[in-house]
């Protein structure tokens, strides 16, 4: 049963930021009903990907979202053809770092390529916590080294 203007979309949606709110609040702008699919453990992993959370957080996360109407699994890359004819999709969204690779979808539904938010991403996000986390190792280590040399170690750090 048809619902008005469909929009469909796609992601991991892995540590949920602005960018993701962004993008999921202008294809919903696109429409009367959002569709989203998102990214099962499995899939991420034939992607090359991997999440911090796994796929049932990440959906409930997204299903949470008042913009949304259904959240699906997304499984593979063929299944956005049977989605699309399923659901009478008649817009495909996706974020404008991947213009051009769906529009082999427009014979089936409008395709439309949103901007980036600026200054965000999850693989920014990740690799600032990795940086931050090798950081905070280095610096357990020093302290350790301290404590191994006691109170004599602390004094000649501080000297230094």
């Amino acid at each position: 049963m048809k619902k008005g203007k469909v929009v469909i979309t796609y992601g991991t949606f892995d540590l949920f930021h602005i960018g993701h709110l962004n993008l999921l609040k202008r294809a919903k702008a696109l429409g009367d009903y959002l569709i989203v699919g998102v990214s099962t453990d499995e899939f991420n992993e034939i992607k090359g990907k991997k999440s911090v959370y796994p796929y049932e957080h990440r959906a409930e996360i997204v299903r949470s979202i008042k913009y949304v109407d259904l959240v699906i699994p997304e499984r593979n890359w063929e299944q956005k053809v049977e989605d699309i004819k399923k659901y009478n999709v008649d817009v495909f969204v996706m974020g404008d770092d991947w213009k051009g690779k769906f529009d082999y979808l427009k014979e089936y539904c409008e395709v439309v390529y949103l901007p980036r938010t600026q200054g965000i991403s999850t693989t920014e996000l990740k690799d600032a916590l990795l940086r931050l986390s090798s950081i905070l190792e280095e610096d357990i280590i020093k302290v350790l080294e301290i404590i191994a040399k006691g109170r004599n170690g602390l004094i000649e750090i501080l000297k230094d």
